[in-house]
């Protein structure tokens, strides 16, 4: 009888979906980046965000497990957002993406409470790759040189 339940235990962990919530500014890459994910078994995208004012109250109604934020969004910046988010919904992970590292982001990702940074300029298998092991509680930051 345990080795039904067992079976039907991995097949739950198997079916669980990570759903996200994508803040992105650049509707182009907003586009790109919520099509990748949806052609994921395993990912849902849940809210498609152009600025930073709105990630706090969205996510607080549909409670996604990840949100996906750019550094540079208008209205409040990314990092800001991420804060509040953290600080009012500490059970939704928070992966940050930047286009160009300047200094200082790397440790203000870190205060925010982000779960993991990444430059947009990487594979997209690494994008997604990021999201699944952030989801499972790991953070993902770049080591420094």
């Amino acid at each position: 009888m345990s080795e039904d339940w067992s079976m039907g235990n991995t097949a739950a962990r198997e079916n669980t979906v990570t759903r996200i919530l994508v803040a992105e500014d650049v509707a182009d890459l907003r586009d790109t980046l919520v099509a990748l994910l949806e052609l994921e078994d395993d990912l849902e995208v849940v809210a498609e965000l152009a600025s930073g004012g709105h990630i706090v109250p969205v996510a607080l109604r549909l409670r996604p497990d990840v949100a996906v934020i750019d550094i540079d969004l208008p209205d409040v910046d990314g990092l800001t957002a991420a804060a509040e988010l953290h600080q009012r919904l500490p059970a939704c992970r928070t992966l940050i993406l930047t286009g160009l590292t300047r200094p200082g982001d790397l440790h203000r990702a870190l205060a925010a409470g982000a779960s993991g940074f990444l430059t947009k300029d990487g594979p997209a298998d690494g994008l997604i790759d990021a999201i699944r092991r952030i989801a499972r509680g790991e953070q993902l930051f770049p080591q420094p040189d």
